[in-house]
């Protein structure tokens, strides 16, 4: 029995907690530490996981059903709903008492447990255990018997009881219950590192329409409290003895109206505490609504960081073209060369590109490059190994309709390989050659450490990798006799140009 327990409480071994985790290994080790460790709960054992699911739903009752029953439901309680009170009471006294003996997560590391009980105890009398234990009390039960052997001898002890249940749904309810729920989703959310933008999005969404559903049931109760005066909003529309859910309907319509800051619903408030409580369901909704606004700004900008990347380095361009006063057609040039450049989505590719291990930043180069690799009859013909020493080497660049790649009589440093567009050879002023997709030039001043021999002018745009003297000195040096074949192309190309 000893065994079968154990194995309730211990970590699962399952995807969950190899999730948590990281490794098999980094599992059987905490497994182990727990068996060392007595009578204990583990947060992440089967035993905690439906326990919480099971307190959770109580919860979610709770919060949703309590401020229906005391607003529209407080002179006839079913029995019903006294049995599940007090289950549910009694399920969160035990919770208390499971709670000294469950281990605690080390913040900041969601594979870290403690699971020492005198550690946990302390933690747990020191932070959660006072407000655990008044939200979990009977209250509703205390003062119920309190004001019962109280009524014959105390007027008005009966709207007394009403208040007390009013200020148990906001001190107690709201506040207390509200935070538990709140930190078991906290808890889950860093055990199992579950995306914070999803999570948030969600819990801000679902507090929104439990604080609507709160003020809607506030909206009638506060009349109720006042036994509905006739210049209340529940008597002019004469819902006193009408079903409970219309009248729940009527006063989640009002409630959101105020939330919404579109109206006071079919008629304005028409006494103090009717004031008061649309004040409160303004500030609320104003707030929420606010927070629901920005959170969503804020997670439609994340959703599309690169784009918005390039919507702020193009406005810093205007900016900078306006302050230069650059003529239209320059202006018209730098907006085209960054349109294409970056097809609207900025990414820092070469900081990605370094935070990653070798074999996987090889692996991606040649993905991104194979296109290039497929064009270039050299690159089809040449070692596996040289190919993708080059290609890791390589930079990115285009150049537009115009530009001048390469001039004639110059000091050459780079090698080009045009993946796409077509570009114009000239020699001595005059056209010699065109060039498209998978050609390359440049490699014969690498070569012979000798001046341009020709210009190249970009026909269209041209998409074109570059690689460096420097960069070219080193492959060629470990692969040899690709030296020599390039030596004949630029040789043979030489001669075409009667050099």
């Amino acid at each position: 029995i000893e065994m079968r327990l154990k194995s309730w409480l211990k970590p699962m071994d399952n995807k969950m907690n190899m999730k948590v985790f990281g490794s098999k290994r980094a599992m059987k080790d905490e497994q182990l530490r727990y068996s060392r460790a007595g009578w204990v709960i583990h947060p992440t054992s089967i035993f905690r996981l439906y326990w919480d699911m099971w307190v959770l739903l109580l919860l979610l009752i709770n919060l949703f059903a309590l401020p229906v029953l005391i607003s529209f439901f407080a002179d006839n309680v079913s029995a019903r709903w006294i049995a599940f009170n007090a289950v549910s009471d009694t399920a969160f006294l035990l919770d208390i008492l499971l709670n000294f003996r469950t281990g605690v997560l080390v913040h900041g590391s969601p594979n870290k447990f403690i699971l020492d009980p005198k550690i946990i105890a302390k933690r747990y009398l020191k932070t959660w255990f006072f407000i655990d234990l008044i939200s979990s009390l009977p209250i509703d039960y205390i003062v119920e018997a309190a004001t019962q052997s109280s009524t014959k001898s105390l007027i008005g002890a009966t709207r007394t009881l009403k208040l007390l249940r009013f200020a148990k749904l906001l001190g107690l309810l709201k506040l207390l219950r509200l935070s538990r729920l709140v930190r078991y989703v906290q808890q889950y959310e860093e055990i199992l590192n579950v995306t914070r933008s999803v999570i948030r999005f969600i819990n801000l969404v679902s507090i929104i329409l439990l604080i609507a559903h709160w003020n809607g049931c506030l909206q009638f109760l506060v009349p109720y409290l006042q036994d509905f005066p006739e210049t209340s909003w529940v008597s002019i529309h004469n819902l006193m003895d009408n079903d409970w859910w219309e009248q729940y309907c009527w006063s989640l319509f009002k409630a959101m109206s105020h939330m919404l800051c579109i109206g006071y619903g079919r008629y304005p408030p028409q006494n103090i505490a009717e004031v008061w409580v649309t004040t409160f369901s303004m500030l609320t909704g104003a707030t929420f609504y606010a927070m629901f606004i920005a959170y969503c700004i804020n997670f439609i900008q994340q959703l599309d960081s690169p784009g918005r990347n390039y919507r702020e380095k193009i406005q810093q361009i205007e900016e900078y073209m306006s302050y230069r006063r650059l003529p239209v057609e320059l202006r018209d040039r730098m907006t085209k060369y960054y349109d294409h450049r970056y097809q609207g989505r900025m990414f820092d590719e070469e900081k990605i590109l370094h935070e990653i291990s070798k074999p996987l930043r090889e692996q991606i180069i040649n993905y991104n490059c194979r296109d290039l690799v497929q064009s270039v009859p050299f690159f089809t013909e040449a070692e596996p190994d040289f190919v993708s020493a080059i290609i890791t080497r390589l930079s990115f660049e285009v150049y537009l309709e115009g530009d001048i790649i390469v001039r004639e009589g110059e000091l050459g440093t780079e090698m080009y390989f045009l993946r796409e567009g077509v570009v114009s050879v000239t020699v001595g002023g005059k056209h010699a050659n065109e060039l498209c997709d998978g050609a390359y030039f440049g490699e014969i001043c690498l070569l012979t450490n000798a001046r341009r021999t020709a210009s190249v002018t970009a026909k269209t745009v041209c998409d074109v990798f570059i690689l460096n003297a420097e960069h070219f000195r080193d492959v060629v040096d470990e692969f040899p006799t690709m030296r020599i074949l390039m030596e004949i192309v630029a040789e043979d190309r030489l001669n075409k140009m009667g050099k």
